[in-house]
C-alpha cells in the first residue's frame, strides 16, 4: 500500500474510531457496520480522484457527490432517479428523516432505539466528518487540523452520553487520531532525505549565531507534539464548555465519579422534562413503579424524583448542588417545627427493569431510604442521586416518610422565612414579562398573608381561570412560554406548576417545582401501580414552621391537599364535577379507576385519560429565548474559529514584538544587541515561513544570501537583507556596536517580508498566513520550560531526602 493509501486507511479508521463514542446514545449498534461500508466507499472514491489525479477541490467535491449518492441509495432509493439519482424527492425525504429524527431524540432516553430519522443522523454525521477528516489529511495533506472534526464528533458524544465508560471512547478517539498523526509522518518522512540532528530542540548542544532558530523539527516528532496539544484541548472543551455537562473529566471534576464521589462531590443543573409532553400522549400506560404502604391513605404519596429550584429565564431547572453519602437517618425537614401533626408511613418500592432514572423516587420528605447501589444524598431537595451510571433499573428500596399535615391556621400564621432562603428562591428572571407579576398581584389584592396569596393562585388556575388541560400544546418552561400560557390558557402540569411558582415568587413566597409521579392507582393484590401516565409536576412552596408545602393548580390531575381548600366553596362550584385521584382511595380496591376504564382510543383522543413520565434526563424544548443554549452554542463557533487561528494571532504577537520601535539614543549596548538579534530572529523566521528552513550552521551573512536566493527576492529585498546580518555581525563580533544600529532594521525586515509574500505561491502564502511553520517554536519553548521545572523539582526532591 501506497503512503497516501496508508493515510486514507487511517483517516477513515480515526473516523470510525471517535465515532465509537455515539453507541452508548443508541441500540442496536448496526448503524455503526453501515457507516464502516460508507466510509470505506467514501475513502475509496478519494483515493481514485487523486490517482487520476484531480485537482484537490474536484477531489473532495467528487466525494462529496459520492457521500450523497450512497446516502440516496441508502435512505431514500424509492425516491431517487433510477434508485440512485438525487431529484427534489430525495431531498424532500432527507428533509422529512431529519424532521422525524429530531423529534425522536427528544422523544427517547438514552439509549434510544434507532429509527429511520435517528440512522440517518448518525451515518450522515459520520460520513461528513469522514470527508472533512479525509480531505484535510489526505488530500491536502494536513493531518493535525483533522483532529478538529474528531474533537467536535467526540464532544458531541460526551456531552450527551451517561454512561460510565465514556475513557474507553476517548482512548478509541484518541488513539484513532495518533493513528492519524503518525501515518502522516511516517509519509512524508519517506519523502525526505537524510535527517539531521537538530541542535536547537530542548537539551542540545548550542548553535551557531546566525541560526537563532535551527530548522524545523522531524514531521513525526513534530505530530507527537501536536497530538499531545490536541488532545489536551480535547479534555479542556468539555470541562469548561456549560453546554457539556459530561467529558472525560467530569468524573474527575466531581470527586472520582459521574454525579459524586465516595463521600460527596456535585449534582449538575440537569433538566428533567425533555420528553414529559411525548410521554403524556402515548397510549400505553407502561408500569414504571409498583409499591406497597402501610399508609391509610394515599393520595398523600407523590413519588417525587427531584425539585426545580433555578429559574434562568429560558428553563426551571436543579441548582448545583453538594451532594454526600446517605445518612440514616436523614436530616430533619428543613423549616417543619415539632407542633405541625405528621404521620410516619413505611413504603416498600420497585422500580420496573426497563425504568431508568438518576433520581430516585420517593414520597416527600423521606425519614429513611434503605436502598442498594451507588447512591449519594443531596439535602436542599432531600433526593438521592445515582453515580457511576447507577440507575432505578430494577432497584428495590424501602422508605420510610412523613405525611405532614399543617392546619390552614399554621401555614396562615406563618412567620418571615429566613432571609437567605427567601433571596434564593424568590428570584426571577430580568426577562419575565411583566403580565406574570401583575396578574399575581391582581389576583391576590386584599389577602392578608402569603398563605391566601398562595391558595388564591391554586383556586385561580384549577378552578376559576377558565384554563383547560390540554397536552397537545407546545411544551416550554422559559418566560415566553409562561406568558403564552397565561394568555391562551391552555396546557398541562408543565405550564401550570412553572407558572403558579413564578407568579408566587413574584409576590415574595419562596418557591420551586416538584417532578415526580402522582400515588398511582390500586391493584387488586393491595399494592399501588405507577405508570408513565401518572407523572406529574407541582409546585412547592416554603412556609416557616411547615417547611416546603405541596400545592396542585393543575386541574384533574392528582389531588388537592386538604390544607390546601378555599374555606368556602364558589356559588357557581359543583363539588362532582371535581374529579378524583387517579385510583386513589382510602383503601385498595380492585376495581379499576375512571382513568383505567378508558379504552386505548379515548386516551388518544382525550388527553385527560392519562399523564406523563419524566425520562432520566432532560433539557427544555421551546418556550422563551434558549439564552443559555445560544452562549454554549457561540462559544463552541468561537472556540472552533480560534483553534485555527492561534499560530496566525501567535504570529502576529511574535512579529509587532520583534519589530517594535528601536531603543532611543544612548540605550545599553545589551538593549541594542538585544533589539538586534529579536529582528534578526524575526527575519529567519519570515524566511521559514515562506519555505526558506533555517541551517543552524550558517553565518548570519551566508543565511541572508540564502533567504534571498531561495525566496527569489529582487535586488532591493535581497540589499535589505544583507543590512540586518551585517548589523548581527557587528553585535555577535565587534568589541562596540553602533549606539543606533537597531535603527531601521524593522523597516528592512518588513521590506524582505514584502518581497517573500510577491514572490511566492498562493499555497505558500495561504501557509505562511495560516499555519506558519515558525510556530512551533511555541512547543519548543513549553518543552524547554517543562524540562528545566522537572529538573528543578528533581533537585529539589533530591536534596529533601538527601538530608
Amino acid at each position: 500500500m501506497s503512503g497516501r493509501g496508508r493515510l486514507a486507511f487511517c483517516a477513515a479508521l480515526a473516523t470510525l474510531a471517535a465515532s465509537c463514542a455515539l453507541l452508548p446514545l443508541v441500540d442496536p449498534a448496526t448503524w455503526l457496520l453501515q457507516a464502516a461500508m460508507l466510509i470505506a466507499l467514501q475513502s475509496g472514491v478519494g483515493a481514485a480522484a487523486r490517482r487520476v489525479p484531480l485537482a484537490r477541490p474536484v477531489t473532495v467535491l467528487v466525494q462529496a457527490l459520492a457521500t450523497l449518492l450512497l446516502l440516496t441509495v441508502m435512505f431514500a432509493r424509492q425516491e431517487a432517479l433510477g434508485g440512485v439519482l438525487p431529484n427534489p424527492a430525495v431531498f424532500e425525504r432527507f428533509a422529512d428523516l431529519l424532521t422525524a429524527g429530531t423529534q425522536d431524540v427528544g422523544r427517547f432516553a438514552i439509549p434510544a432505539p434507532v429509527t429511520d430519522g435517528i440512522r440517518l443522523m448518525l451515518v450522515g454525521g459520520v460520513l461528513v466528518i469522514g470527508l472533512l477528516v479525509d480531505a484535510l489529511a489526505v488530500t491536502y495533506r494536513s493531518a493535525a487540523p483533522a483532529g478538529l472534526p474528531l474533537l467536535a464528533l467526540y464532544s458531541v458524544a460526551a456531552g450527551l452520553s451517561q454512561g460510565g465508560a465514556r475513557w474507553l471512547w476517548f482512548l478509541c478517539a484518541a488513539g484513532g487520531y495518533l493513528l492519524l498523526l503518525l501515518a502522516e509522518g511516517r509519509e512524508r518522512l519517506s519523502q525526505w532525505g537524510r535527517l539531521f540532528a537538530d541542535r536547537s530542540r530542548p537539551g542540545s548542544a548550542p548553535h551557531e549565531p546566525g541560526s537563532v532558530g535551527g530548522p524545523a523539527v522531524a514531521p513525526v516528532r513534530t505530530g507527537r507534539r501536536i497530538g499531545a496539544l490536541a488532545l489536551g484541548i480535547s479534555l479542556v472543551v468539555p470541562a469548561v464548555l456549560p453546554s457539556l455537562s459530561g467529558g472525560l473529566l467530569d468524573a474527575a471534576r466531581n470527586g472520582g465519579a459521574g454525579k459524586g464521589g465516595d463521600n460527596g462531590g456535585t449534582i449538575s443543573a440537569v433538566n428533567p422534562l425533555v420528553a414529559l409532553q411525548d410521554s403524556l400522549n402515548q397510549p400505553e400506560d407502561r408500569t414504571a413503579l409498583t409499591y406497597r404502604t402501610n399508609a391509610k391513605e394515599t393520595q398523600e404519596l407523590y413519588m417525587r424524583i427531584v425539585a426545580l429550584d433555578k429559574f434562568d429565564g429560558s428553563a426551571w431547572k436543579p441548582s448545583e448542588r453538594r451532594i454526600t453519602s446517605v445518612p440514616s437517618p436523614l436530616p430533619s425537614p428543613r423549616g417543619l417545627a415539632p407542633d405541625v401533626r405528621t404521620q410516619k408511613v413505611r413504603s416498600k418500592i420497585k422500580a420496573a427493569d426497563w425504568y431508568a432514572q438518576d433520581w430516585l423516587p420517593m414520597p416527600y420528605p423521606a425519614d429513611r431510604v434503605s436502598v442498594g447501589g451507588k447512591w449519594r444524598f443531596e439535602p436542599e431537595g432531600r433526593t438521592l442521586v445515582g453515580y457511576q451510571g447507577q440507575t432505578t433499573r430494577g432497584a428495590s428500596y424501602d422508605v420510610e416518610s412523613l405525611i405532614v399535615e399543617p392546619t390552614a391556621d399554621q401555614l396562615r400564621q406563618a412567620p418571615e422565612p429566613p432571609a437567605g432562603l427567601k433571596r434564593e428562591y424568590t428570584k426571577v428572571p430580568d426577562s419575565l414579562p411583566s403580565v406574570v407579576p401583575e396578574t399575581a398581584q391582581r389576583l391576590t389584592r386584599g389577602a392578608d398573608n402569603d398563605y391566601e396569596r398562595a391558595v388564591r393562585l391554586q383556586d385561580w388556575f384549577a378552578r376559576k381561570g377558565g384554563f383547560r388541560y390540554d397536552t397537545q400544546v407546545q411544551a416550554g418552561s422559559g418566560t415566553a412560554a409562561i406568558a403564552n400560557f397565561l394568555e391562551q390558557k391552555e396546557g398541562f402540569c408543565i405550564h401550570f406548576s412553572f407558572a403558579m411558582a413564578s407568579m408566587a415568587r413574584t409576590l415574595g413566597i419562596p418557591a420551586r417545582v416538584a417532578v415526580g409521579f402522582t400515588p398511582g392507582t390500586a391493584q387488586g393484590d393491595g399494592s399501588m401501580a405507577v405508570g408513565l401516565q401518572d407523572a406529574h409536576a407541582w409546585p412547592e412552596l416554603y412556609f416557616e414552621g411547615v417547611g416546603w408545602t405541596r400545592f396542585e393548580p393543575t386541574p384533574t390531575r392528582g389531588s388537592t391537599p386538604d390544607y390546601a381548600l378555599p374555606d368556602s366553596p364558589d356559588p357557581g362550584d359543583n363539588p362532582e364535577e371535581r374529579l378524583p385521584d387517579r385510583g386513589q382511595s382510602a383503601s385498595p380496591s380492585p376495581s379499576p379507576s375512571q382513568s383505567e376504564k378508558c379504552t386505548p382510543e379515548e386516551k388518544r383522543a382525550n388527553p385527560d385519560c392519562g399523564a406523563a413520565a419524566p425520562p432520566p434526563d432532560s433539557g427544555d424544548r421551546g418556550g422563551g429565548f434558549p439564552t443559555g443554549t445560544v452562549a454554549a452554542a457561540a462559544s463552541a463557533v468561537l472556540l472552533v474559529l480560534l483553534l485555527p487561528a492561534l499560530p496566525l494571532l501567535w504570529r502576529r504577537r511574535s512579529r509587532a514584538r520583534r519589530l517594535r520601535p528601536p531603543p532611543p539614543a544612548g540605550a545599553p549596548p545589551e538593549v541594542v544587541s538585544g533589539s538586534v538579534l529579536a529582528v534578526w530572529s524575526e527575519l529567519l523566521d519570515t524566511g521559514w515561513d515562506y519555505g526558506v528552513v533555517p541551517e543552524e550552521s550558517a553565518t548570519p551573512r551566508t543565511a541572508a544570501a540564502r533567504i534571498a536566493r531561495v525566496g527569489e527576492l529582487g535586488p532591493a529585498e535581497t540589499e535589505a537583507a544583507h543590512r540586518v546580518a551585517l548589523a548581527v555581525e557587528q553585535v555577535l563580533y565587534a568589541p562596540r556596536p553602533s549606539p543606533d544600529l537597531a535603527s531601521g532594521l524593522a523597516d528592512e525586515v518588513r521590506r524582505v517580508h514584502a518581497g517573500l509574500h510577491a514572490a511566492a505561491p498562493r499555497r505558500l502564502r495561504l501557509r505562511a498566513l495560516l499555519l506558519p511553520p515558525s510556530t512551533i517554536r511555541v512547543v519548543w519553548g513549553v518543552s524547554r520550560r517543562w524540562a528545566a521545572l522537572r529538573s528543578r523539582w528533581a533537585g529539589a526532591v533530591r536534596l529533601r531526602f538527601a538530608k
